[in-house]
């Protein structure tokens, strides 16, 4: 979405080639250094994010046709990874993170200020078209913003998972005892926790990993799987697993399942959705595209697409019939395609700068350096 991980200045490439000696001097002249050289930004991550944003899109635009069986199967395949594939992405760029001024001002700037805005427009949204009660909590995110909260809160916890020695493992261990304990809806806690293995397994993620996922080898097999995936969601997964599993926000005592079968339940969903990430990469095509430059304006996608699909609910748009057919779920979904396509152009990108990339910079006095004693 961006994606919060659409902000990052560089990203990660193959070691740059030996720079010539062209910087040599004479013994008499003081040495000059080299420039370093500027890493090219690797159009992979770039198509990963747009053809994620466009599974995101086209998931909540069927939501309401989940009646007809192919479209409920769909919703909780999509569900089961899509949403893990952004953070793993987003948890990979985010390994340099620090506390530093700069990096400090992008997390307000690129997170904190889009949450609130966006926190107060779909609260508003809802008040005005929706005809609930007008309500605004920062705390208690409505709708879409429950990521930027999260993302937030994994961002800040980067330096903490990079000095521990086994971060997955003890990530994994917090996401299953998160699920024995009716944590508060404040912050987002359930999803916080329970999604945050996948934000650290992307911080433990190297190049040479995303590499072995672009060999024709891998792509086979991850078509595959992917296939598999469907059919399994489809005739066993779609009977017997309701949705609420893959939205990571309820304890197992409000999915009625004792922790045993919950923890159970939960390892399992990780498991499949780490293996369906992984088939979902192999699928991106690792050269330039025409949708490429997409990839780096998903969050307008994300925040703004969440405006048309709730004024569908609040009309009733959803209840013409044809919708409710497996067409009208396919129609459906392919202009939830085309709506994630146009959310990501330049065009909507520079007239929604000011929410989602706002110019900060009146807002923070000047960078300080530490005193030499």
């Amino acid at each position: 979405m961006t994606s919060p991980t659409a902000n990052y200045a560089h990203y990660p490439s193959s070691s740059p080639p030996t720079i010539p000696d062209l910087y040599a001097v004479s013994p008499a002249l003081p040495a000059v250094p080299a420039p370093r050289a500027r890493r090219r930004r690797d159009p992979f991550f770039d198509n990963a994010k747009f053809l994620a944003i466009v599974l995101v899109v086209m998931g909540h635009s069927i939501v309401n046709l989940r009646d007809v069986r192919f479209a409920h199967a769909l919703y909780l395949f999509v569900y089961t990874f899509h949403m893990p594939v952004f953070i793993v992405i987003t948890g990979y760029f985010s390994r340099n993170f620090t506390f530093s001024g700069g990096k400090a001002r992008k997390l307000i700037t690129n997170l904190g200020v889009p949450y609130i805005v966006f926190e107060t427009a779909y609260s508003t949204y809802h008040w005005a078209v929706g005809h609930s009660a007008f309500q605004i909590s920062l705390l208690d995110p409505y709708y879409l913003t429950w990521f930027l909260m999260a993302l937030f809160l994994w961002r800040l916890s980067t330096p903490v998972w990079q000095q521990i020695r086994w971060p997955v493992l003890v990530a994994l261990i917090i996401s299953l005892l998160s699920g024995m304990s009716d944590l508060p809806d404040e912050l987002e806690m359930h999803r916080t926790f329970g999604l945050v293995p996948f934000y650290v397994l992307g911080l433990m993620l190297k190049q040479e990993h995303f590499d072995l996922l672009k060999q024709t080898k891998a792509r086979v097999l991850g078509a595959l799987t992917l296939l598999f995936g469907f059919v399994f969601t489809f005739l066993v997964a779609d009977r017997h697993m309701t949705t609420e599993w893959v939205y990571w926000r309820s304890p197992n005592a409000h999915m009625h399942v004792n922790n045993l079968t919950g923890t159970g339940m939960r390892l399992g969903l990780m498991i499949a959705a780490t293996i369906l990430v992984a088939a979902f990469l192999t699928m991106v095509p690792a050269k330039q595209t025409w949708f490429t430059g997409l990839g780096g304006a998903t969050l307008y996608a994300y925040l703004l697409h969440g405006f048309l699909t709730k004024l569908m609910e609040y009309m009733g748009w959803y209840d013409v019939s044809f919708l409710h057919t497996i067409p009208g779920v396919l129609v459906t979904a392919a202009t939830g395609a085309v709506v994630a396509t146009l959310l990501c152009t330049p065009p909507v990108r520079k007239v929604m700068h000011w929410a989602l990339e706002p110019d900060m910079s009146w807002a923070f006095v000047p960078l300080r350096r530490p005193r030499r004693a």
